[in-house]
């Protein structure tokens, strides 16, 4: 039995979730009907009510009330039970309790208390009074369930702030035309590399990758086909990339390098010619592009130890070097510092 009402519909989410809801649990129909009535004229109550005492905790933890009106003497259960029973039970121990016995009695005011009631009287009690303590342990459940709710919304609004951030940081190391990191998660990854390399006294290779007559592929088709043959460039070399550590990263323009950790020269090398057969064949027409008329790339390869006694720029100056010399040497060709 329920008392219900309207409300604007901006409040119902918020009035919904948290309304006075009083649970009565008592055996005799007269008690039920005399509570109804003192409860009825409030707008802001809802009211229920279980005569059958074997099902007051699970009503209470499908109704959720904010406060539990529970007779003491019943058939077949034991209001004291019963009440100790609500306080061992996740979804409603902090449900508050009044007592409704029909005694006056220090003890049993007393092993209510004890066994975790919040409240007691004496049925039938004053309606003002009834009124007074149901709305006073609701207000205080209430807030308390609004608190809950708060810390609850503030965890979320962490943890998606704390994901977004991780989002924002992917983000901005990718290159935004490519997908593939970006110069400045190049420059982070090498000098983390490097220290690396130089703890575990093991090699670093560099790739540095040059697209062949770029300008001239694009001033042919015009940017946005241009802009496609970089992204197909850079799938092809990151599928050649086989471990976690391995990157390629867009270096600017139509460069692009790899950075591979624990990898010697002839490695690199090999994985390099992979990569320069690999776009041959995808045989993406650049028909001013002599003498295959395809689009091809040109890579130079560098490998050191890391030590005290050499730099990042030196390693990046050999690629450098090294990719010069295979682009003089024709092109569409791997060279080696």
């Amino acid at each position: 039995m329920s008392h219900s009402f309207s409300v604007p519909a901006e409040l119902e989410p918020a009035l919904t979730a948290f309304k006075v809801r009083v649970l009565l649990v008592d055996d005799q129909l007269i008690i039920v009907e005399a509570v109804r009535r003192m409860l009825s004229d409030q707008p802001d109550i809802e009211f229920h009510y279980v005569t059958d005492a074997t099902l007051a905790q699970q009503t209470a933890g499908q109704l959720q009330p904010t406060v539990i009106l529970q007779d003491l003497v019943m058939p077949s259960v034991d209001g004291f039970a019963l009440i100790q029973a609500y306080r061992d039970d996740e979804l409603i121990r902090h449900v508050p309790v009044i007592v409704l016995s029909a005694k006056e009695d220090p003890k049993l005011k007393a092993h209510s208390f004890a066994v975790g009631a919040n409240d007691y009287l004496v049925k039938l009690p004053d309606k003002l009074e009834l009124l007074a303590r149901v709305r006073y342990h609701s207000a205080a459940h209430i807030s308390r369930l609004q608190r809950d709710q708060a810390f609850r919304f503030l965890r979320e609004s962490q943890k998606n702030l704390a994901d977004a951030n991780i989002e924002l940081q992917k983000l901005a190391a990718l290159d935004g035309l490519t997908g593939i990191a970006n110069r400045r998660r190049f420059d982070e990854t090498m000098k983390l590399e490097w220290q690396r390399g130089q703890r575990e006294r093991q090699p670093l290779s560099l790739l540095l990758c040059d697209v062949d007559f770029f300008k001239i592929y694009n001033d042919t088709f015009g940017h946005l086909t241009g802009d496609l043959c970089l992204k197909k460039t850079a799938a092809v070399l990151t599928e050649h990339l086989k471990r976690p550590a391995d990157l390629a990263a867009r270096y600017g323009g139509e460069e692009f390098a790899i950075v591979l950790p624990d990898t010697r020269l002839e490695g690199a090398v090999q994985l390099a010619q992979s990569c320069v057969q690999h776009l041959e064949k995808l045989a993406i027409e650049n028909p001013n592009a002599a003498p295959l008329g395809v689009v091809t790339m040109s890579i130079g390869v560098a490998s050191v130890v890391p030590s005290p006694h050499s730099t990042i720029e030196e390693l990046i100056e050999s690629a450098d070097r090294a990719l010069y010399a295979a682009k003089k040497a024709g092109r569409n060709q791997v060279a080696s510092a």
